[in-house]
Protein backbone atom coordinates (compact mmCIF):
# COMPACT_ATOMS: atom_id res chain seq x y z
CA UNK A 1 0.00 0.00 0.00
CA UNK A 2 1.32 3.24 -0.69
CA UNK A 3 2.19 5.81 1.84
CA UNK A 4 -0.22 7.89 2.91
CA UNK A 5 -1.02 10.97 4.93
CA UNK A 6 -2.96 10.07 8.09
CA UNK A 7 -4.67 12.22 10.99
CA UNK A 8 -5.78 10.28 13.91
CA UNK A 9 -8.38 12.36 16.10
CA UNK A 10 -8.26 10.94 20.00
CA UNK A 11 -9.81 12.77 22.86
CA UNK A 12 -7.10 10.84 24.77
CA UNK A 13 -4.06 8.67 23.92
CA UNK A 14 -1.95 6.47 25.83
CA UNK A 15 -0.14 6.72 28.48
CA UNK A 16 -1.30 10.16 29.01
CA UNK A 17 -4.48 8.44 30.15
CA UNK A 18 -5.26 5.35 30.86
CA UNK A 19 -8.67 3.61 29.39
CA UNK A 20 -9.20 1.78 26.55
CA UNK A 21 -9.91 4.11 23.86
CA UNK A 22 -6.75 5.73 24.70
CA UNK A 23 -4.54 2.13 24.56
CA UNK A 24 -6.30 1.07 21.35
CA UNK A 25 -5.81 4.88 19.53
CA UNK A 26 -2.02 4.36 20.96
CA UNK A 27 -1.03 1.09 19.62
CA UNK A 28 -2.93 2.16 15.91
CA UNK A 29 -0.78 4.96 15.79
CA UNK A 30 2.52 3.24 16.31
CA UNK A 31 1.33 0.14 13.63
CA UNK A 32 0.45 2.66 11.01
CA UNK A 33 3.57 4.51 11.63
CA UNK A 34 5.66 1.15 11.82
CA UNK A 35 4.05 0.66 8.82
CA UNK A 36 5.14 3.64 6.92
CA UNK A 37 2.65 6.10 6.93
CA UNK A 38 2.98 9.75 7.90
CA UNK A 39 0.77 9.99 10.73
CA UNK A 40 -0.18 12.81 12.93
CA UNK A 41 -2.11 12.32 16.15
CA UNK A 42 -3.89 15.12 17.54
CA UNK A 43 -5.68 14.87 21.54
CA UNK A 44 -5.48 16.63 24.46
CA UNK A 45 -3.46 16.99 26.90
CA UNK A 46 -4.72 15.25 30.12
CA UNK A 47 -1.84 14.41 32.72
CA UNK A 48 1.49 15.02 31.18
CA UNK A 49 3.36 15.86 27.98
CA UNK A 50 4.34 12.70 25.90
CA UNK A 51 7.12 14.72 23.87
CA UNK A 52 6.37 13.06 20.92
CA UNK A 53 7.07 15.28 17.98
CA UNK A 54 3.82 13.38 15.71
CA UNK A 55 1.50 13.47 18.49
CA UNK A 56 0.00 16.99 19.09
CA UNK A 57 -1.15 17.34 22.10
CA UNK A 58 -3.48 20.30 22.85
CA UNK A 59 -3.34 21.79 26.77
CA UNK A 60 -7.28 22.18 27.93
CA UNK A 61 -9.32 23.56 30.76
CA UNK A 62 -9.44 20.65 32.64
CA UNK A 63 -12.99 21.55 34.69
CA UNK A 64 -15.92 19.78 33.52
CA UNK A 65 -17.18 20.45 30.00
CA UNK A 66 -14.97 23.33 30.03
CA UNK A 67 -12.53 21.21 27.92
CA UNK A 68 -14.83 21.00 24.85
CA UNK A 69 -15.13 24.15 22.95
CA UNK A 70 -11.46 24.70 23.79
CA UNK A 71 -10.48 21.34 22.52
CA UNK A 72 -12.85 21.32 19.24
CA UNK A 73 -11.34 25.28 18.69
CA UNK A 74 -8.11 24.15 18.11
CA UNK A 75 -8.45 20.94 16.42
CA UNK A 76 -10.69 23.09 13.88
CA UNK A 77 -8.12 25.53 13.60
CA UNK A 78 -5.19 22.15 12.80
CA UNK A 79 -7.67 20.71 10.06
CA UNK A 80 -8.15 23.54 8.35
CA UNK A 81 -4.47 24.42 7.86
CA UNK A 82 -3.51 21.12 6.84
CA UNK A 83 -4.74 18.54 4.17
CA UNK A 84 -4.15 14.47 4.97
CA UNK A 85 -5.32 11.48 3.11
CA UNK A 86 -6.69 9.82 5.97
CA UNK A 87 -8.81 11.30 8.52
CA UNK A 88 -9.78 8.88 11.02
CA UNK A 89 -11.74 9.80 14.56
CA UNK A 90 -11.78 7.96 17.59
CA UNK A 91 -14.93 8.55 18.69
CA UNK A 92 -18.19 10.73 18.22
CA UNK A 93 -16.55 12.88 20.20
CA UNK A 94 -13.47 13.19 18.54
CA UNK A 95 -15.55 13.16 14.95
CA UNK A 96 -17.54 16.34 15.86
CA UNK A 97 -14.46 19.06 15.31
CA UNK A 98 -13.82 17.47 12.27
CA UNK A 99 -17.54 17.77 10.81
CA UNK A 100 -16.94 21.52 12.19
CA UNK A 101 -13.66 22.16 10.28
CA UNK A 102 -15.67 21.86 7.10
CA UNK A 103 -14.47 17.83 6.17
CA UNK A 104 -16.89 15.42 4.58
CA UNK A 105 -14.79 12.86 4.29
CA UNK A 106 -13.65 10.76 7.62
CA UNK A 107 -14.12 7.62 9.50
CA UNK A 108 -15.10 7.24 12.84
CA UNK A 109 -14.53 4.06 15.27
CA UNK A 110 -17.43 4.00 17.36
CA UNK A 111 -16.35 1.50 20.61
CA UNK A 112 -19.96 0.89 22.01
CA UNK A 113 -23.20 2.53 23.01
CA UNK A 114 -22.82 3.25 26.37
CA UNK A 115 -24.98 6.52 26.19
CA UNK A 116 -27.78 4.36 25.10
CA UNK A 117 -27.74 1.75 27.75
CA UNK A 118 -26.19 3.31 30.79
CA UNK A 119 -27.57 6.29 32.99
CA UNK A 120 -24.23 7.76 33.06
CA UNK A 121 -25.88 11.04 32.47
CA UNK A 122 -29.50 12.29 32.10
CA UNK A 123 -28.77 14.63 29.36
CA UNK A 124 -29.04 13.17 25.75
CA UNK A 125 -26.29 14.89 23.94
CA UNK A 126 -23.78 12.03 23.60
CA UNK A 127 -27.09 9.34 22.19
CA UNK A 128 -27.50 12.44 19.63
CA UNK A 129 -23.75 12.98 18.76
CA UNK A 130 -23.49 9.16 17.76
CA UNK A 131 -26.79 9.37 15.95
CA UNK A 132 -25.20 12.90 13.77
CA UNK A 133 -22.06 11.64 13.37
CA UNK A 134 -23.00 8.12 12.22
CA UNK A 135 -24.90 9.56 9.43
CA UNK A 136 -22.24 12.36 8.55
CA UNK A 137 -19.36 9.34 8.78
CA UNK A 138 -17.70 8.28 5.32
CA UNK A 139 -17.22 5.20 7.21
CA UNK A 140 -18.03 3.73 10.59
CA UNK A 141 -15.64 1.24 12.34
CA UNK A 142 -17.12 -1.02 14.77
CA UNK A 143 -14.74 -3.02 17.28
CA UNK A 144 -17.50 -6.49 17.40
CA UNK A 145 -20.00 -7.66 15.35
CA UNK A 146 -22.20 -7.32 18.66
CA UNK A 147 -21.92 -3.29 18.58
CA UNK A 148 -22.85 -3.77 15.00
CA UNK A 149 -25.98 -5.17 15.28
CA UNK A 150 -26.09 -2.39 18.08
CA UNK A 151 -26.38 0.20 14.89
CA UNK A 152 -29.68 -1.60 13.47
CA UNK A 153 -31.24 -1.26 16.82
CA UNK A 154 -30.69 2.27 17.85
CA UNK A 155 -29.79 3.87 14.19
CA UNK A 156 -32.03 1.89 11.96
CA UNK A 157 -32.21 4.38 9.15
CA UNK A 158 -28.59 4.36 8.67
CA UNK A 159 -26.53 3.19 5.50
CA UNK A 160 -25.53 -0.62 7.13
CA UNK A 161 -22.90 -0.68 3.92
CA UNK A 162 -20.64 2.18 5.51
CA UNK A 163 -20.09 -0.11 8.62
CA UNK A 164 -17.63 -2.37 9.20
CA UNK A 165 -15.91 -4.32 11.99
CA UNK A 166 -12.56 -4.34 12.88
CA UNK A 167 -11.69 -6.13 16.32
CA UNK A 168 -9.45 -4.29 18.39
CA UNK A 169 -5.47 -5.66 18.47
CA UNK A 170 -3.24 -7.08 22.28
CA UNK A 171 0.16 -5.51 21.99
CA UNK A 172 3.17 -7.44 21.97
CA UNK A 173 3.96 -6.77 25.77
CA UNK A 174 1.18 -8.65 26.63
CA UNK A 175 2.78 -11.89 27.53
CA UNK A 176 3.86 -14.11 30.58
CA UNK A 177 5.97 -12.43 33.14
CA UNK A 178 6.53 -14.67 35.74
CA UNK A 179 10.00 -13.34 37.72
CA UNK A 180 8.46 -9.74 37.42
CA UNK A 181 5.29 -11.00 38.72
CA UNK A 182 6.79 -12.50 41.85
CA UNK A 183 9.08 -9.41 42.28
CA UNK A 184 5.67 -7.56 42.17
CA UNK A 185 3.99 -9.81 44.55
CA UNK A 186 6.87 -9.52 47.21
CA UNK A 187 6.72 -5.53 46.90
CA UNK A 188 3.06 -5.52 47.78
CA UNK A 189 3.34 -8.18 50.32
CA UNK A 190 0.87 -10.71 49.00
CA UNK A 191 0.64 -14.24 49.95
CA UNK A 192 -1.61 -16.39 48.61
CA UNK A 193 -4.01 -16.63 44.93
CA UNK A 194 -4.80 -13.41 43.99
CA UNK A 195 -8.24 -12.37 42.17
CA UNK A 196 -7.40 -9.50 39.68
CA UNK A 197 -10.07 -6.49 38.23
CA UNK A 198 -8.00 -3.70 36.58
CA UNK A 199 -10.41 -1.42 34.80
CA UNK A 200 -12.46 2.09 34.87
CA UNK A 201 -14.71 2.09 38.21
CA UNK A 202 -18.04 3.20 37.54
CA UNK A 203 -21.53 1.45 38.08
CA UNK A 204 -21.96 -0.58 35.49
CA UNK A 205 -18.96 -2.43 35.43
CA UNK A 206 -19.87 -4.59 38.76
CA UNK A 207 -17.19 -4.20 40.99
CA UNK A 208 -19.04 -4.24 44.12
CA UNK A 209 -20.57 -7.87 42.96
CA UNK A 210 -17.07 -8.35 42.46
CA UNK A 211 -16.14 -7.27 46.10
CA UNK A 212 -19.31 -9.12 47.58
CA UNK A 213 -17.86 -12.81 45.81
CA UNK A 214 -14.63 -12.31 46.86
CA UNK A 215 -15.85 -12.05 50.59
CA UNK A 216 -17.76 -15.03 50.36
CA UNK A 217 -14.70 -16.58 48.22
CA UNK A 218 -12.62 -15.50 51.41
CA UNK A 219 -14.87 -17.04 54.33
CA UNK A 220 -14.20 -20.47 52.34
CA UNK A 221 -10.45 -19.86 51.25
CA UNK A 222 -9.01 -17.37 53.90
CA UNK A 223 -5.49 -16.79 51.76
CA UNK A 224 -7.43 -15.41 49.02
CA UNK A 225 -6.45 -11.58 47.65
CA UNK A 226 -8.19 -9.11 45.64
CA UNK A 227 -6.47 -6.71 44.07
CA UNK A 228 -8.30 -3.54 41.87
CA UNK A 229 -6.81 -1.69 39.87
CA UNK A 230 -8.21 1.37 38.33
CA UNK A 231 -9.45 5.00 39.13
CA UNK A 232 -13.30 5.81 39.96
CA UNK A 233 -15.34 8.29 37.84
CA UNK A 234 -17.36 10.87 39.56
CA UNK A 235 -20.18 8.78 40.12
CA UNK A 236 -18.21 6.18 42.05
CA UNK A 237 -16.03 8.63 43.56
CA UNK A 238 -17.99 8.57 46.86
CA UNK A 239 -18.34 4.45 46.92
CA UNK A 240 -14.78 4.09 46.38
CA UNK A 241 -13.40 6.18 49.53
CA UNK A 242 -15.87 3.46 51.53
CA UNK A 243 -14.84 0.94 49.80
CA UNK A 244 -11.02 1.65 51.16
CA UNK A 245 -12.10 2.37 54.51
CA UNK A 246 -14.11 -0.90 55.09
CA UNK A 247 -11.74 -3.18 53.43
CA UNK A 248 -8.84 -3.03 54.44
CA UNK A 249 -7.80 -7.18 53.37
CA UNK A 250 -8.63 -5.81 49.57
CA UNK A 251 -5.80 -3.49 48.06
CA UNK A 252 -6.60 -0.83 45.78
CA UNK A 253 -3.85 0.50 43.87
CA UNK A 254 -5.40 3.32 41.87
CA UNK A 255 -4.02 4.40 38.67
CA UNK A 256 -1.67 1.51 37.59
CA UNK A 257 1.55 2.86 35.36
CA UNK A 258 1.39 1.73 31.30
CA UNK A 259 4.28 -0.51 31.70
CA UNK A 260 3.87 -2.28 34.86
CA UNK A 261 0.32 -3.53 33.60
CA UNK A 262 1.22 -6.62 32.06
CA UNK A 263 3.28 -7.70 35.65
CA UNK A 264 -0.33 -7.22 37.27
CA UNK A 265 -1.85 -9.29 34.52
CA UNK A 266 1.25 -11.83 35.30
CA UNK A 267 0.50 -11.74 38.94
CA UNK A 268 -2.99 -12.74 38.83
CA UNK A 269 -4.56 -16.16 39.48
CA UNK A 270 -7.76 -15.38 38.15
CA UNK A 271 -9.00 -12.09 35.94
CA UNK A 272 -12.16 -10.50 36.54
CA UNK A 273 -14.00 -8.76 34.52
CA UNK A 274 -17.93 -8.24 35.45
CA UNK A 275 -19.71 -5.43 33.85
CA UNK A 276 -23.69 -5.59 33.34
CA UNK A 277 -23.92 -3.96 30.41
CA UNK A 278 -22.62 -1.09 27.56
CA UNK A 279 -18.77 -3.15 26.34
CA UNK A 280 -17.96 -3.04 23.18
CA UNK A 281 -15.25 -5.13 23.06
CA UNK A 282 -13.20 -6.42 26.04
CA UNK A 283 -9.43 -5.71 25.31
CA UNK A 284 -8.42 -6.64 29.26
CA UNK A 285 -9.57 -10.54 29.52
CA UNK A 286 -7.80 -10.88 26.29
CA UNK A 287 -4.45 -9.28 27.78
CA UNK A 288 -4.94 -11.10 30.95
CA UNK A 289 -5.13 -14.29 28.28
CA UNK A 290 -1.93 -13.20 26.97
CA UNK A 291 -0.28 -12.72 30.12
CA UNK A 292 -1.07 -16.54 31.07
CA UNK A 293 -4.33 -15.69 33.63
CA UNK A 294 -7.66 -17.35 33.01
CA UNK A 295 -10.77 -15.26 32.59
CA UNK A 296 -13.83 -15.28 34.32
CA UNK A 297 -16.78 -12.67 32.83
CA UNK A 298 -20.16 -11.81 32.85
CA UNK A 299 -22.06 -13.41 30.02
CA UNK A 300 -22.56 -10.50 28.05
CA UNK A 301 -23.26 -11.18 23.80
CA UNK A 302 -19.99 -9.14 23.06
CA UNK A 303 -17.63 -10.94 25.77
CA UNK A 304 -18.51 -14.16 24.41
CA UNK A 305 -18.21 -13.11 20.46
CA UNK A 306 -14.72 -11.82 21.38
CA UNK A 307 -13.23 -14.47 24.06
CA UNK A 308 -15.35 -17.55 22.27
CA UNK A 309 -14.56 -20.78 24.49
CA UNK A 310 -12.05 -19.31 26.11
CA UNK A 311 -13.23 -17.95 29.32
CA UNK A 312 -16.14 -18.85 31.96
CA UNK A 313 -19.14 -16.44 31.89
CA UNK A 314 -21.39 -15.79 35.05
CA UNK A 315 -24.75 -13.98 34.73
CA UNK A 316 -24.13 -10.57 35.44
CA UNK A 317 -25.20 -9.31 39.10
CA UNK A 318 -25.02 -12.67 40.33
CA UNK A 319 -22.05 -12.40 43.39
CA UNK A 320 -23.10 -16.02 44.71
CA UNK A 321 -22.51 -17.41 40.92
CA UNK A 322 -19.63 -15.48 40.73
CA UNK A 323 -17.91 -16.82 43.79
CA UNK A 324 -19.60 -20.13 43.01
CA UNK A 325 -17.12 -19.98 39.49
CA UNK A 326 -14.35 -18.72 41.28
CA UNK A 327 -13.64 -21.28 43.69
CA UNK A 328 -14.07 -23.70 41.24
CA UNK A 329 -11.63 -22.30 39.40
CA UNK A 330 -8.82 -21.99 42.13
CA UNK A 331 -9.37 -25.52 43.16
CA UNK A 332 -8.90 -26.81 39.73
CA UNK A 333 -5.25 -25.33 38.84
CA UNK A 334 -5.03 -27.65 36.04
CA UNK A 335 -8.46 -26.31 34.23
CA UNK A 336 -6.99 -22.78 34.43
CA UNK A 337 -3.55 -23.68 32.80
CA UNK A 338 -5.51 -25.52 30.16
CA UNK A 339 -7.66 -22.39 29.18
CA UNK A 340 -4.54 -20.51 28.92
CA UNK A 341 -2.92 -22.84 26.76
CA UNK A 342 -5.90 -23.49 24.72
CA UNK A 343 -6.43 -19.88 24.17
CA UNK A 344 -2.92 -19.08 22.99
CA UNK A 345 -3.79 -19.77 19.20
CA UNK A 346 -6.92 -17.93 19.69
CA UNK A 347 -5.45 -14.64 20.73
CA UNK A 348 -3.01 -14.21 17.67
CA UNK A 349 -6.40 -13.22 15.61
CA UNK A 350 -6.12 -10.29 17.69
CA UNK A 351 -2.44 -8.97 16.99
CA UNK A 352 -2.23 -5.59 15.78
CA UNK A 353 -0.04 -7.45 12.46
CA UNK A 354 -3.99 -8.93 11.53
CA UNK A 355 -5.51 -6.04 13.02
CA UNK A 356 -3.44 -3.43 11.22
CA UNK A 357 -3.73 -4.85 7.73
CA UNK A 358 -7.39 -5.31 8.24
CA UNK A 359 -7.88 -1.76 8.71
CA UNK A 360 -5.21 -0.49 5.98
CA UNK A 361 -7.56 -2.73 3.61
CA UNK A 362 -10.41 -0.30 4.96
CA UNK A 363 -8.50 2.81 4.23
CA UNK A 364 -7.76 1.16 0.69
CA UNK A 365 -11.31 1.15 -0.25
CA UNK A 366 -12.15 4.39 1.30
CA UNK A 367 -9.56 6.28 -0.58
CA UNK A 368 -10.97 4.24 -3.94
CA UNK A 369 -14.14 5.19 -3.53
CA UNK A 370 -13.42 9.07 -3.18
CA UNK A 371 -11.59 8.75 -6.97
Amino acid sequence: MKRLKICLVSLTVSPDSADGEAKVVRALFEHLKHQGHDVTLITGMWNKDLGEPDIIQFKLIKRRFFWVPHFYYRVIKFLRKNNFDIIHANSAKAALPIILAGRTKFLCTIHDFTPFETELTTIPIERLLIKFVSKRASKIITVSNFVKTEFYHYIPKLDKNKIVTIYNGIEEKYKPYPEEAQRLKERLKIKGPILLYIGRITPYKGVKYIIEAYKRVKAELPTVNLVIGGKPDYLMEKEYVNWNELYNDILFTGFLPEDELAYYFSMGDIFLTYSSSSEGFGLTPLEAIACGTPVICSSLTVYREILGNNAIFVPPKDSIKLATKILHLLSNKELGESMVKNAQTFIKKYSWNMVGERLEQVYKKFLNSED
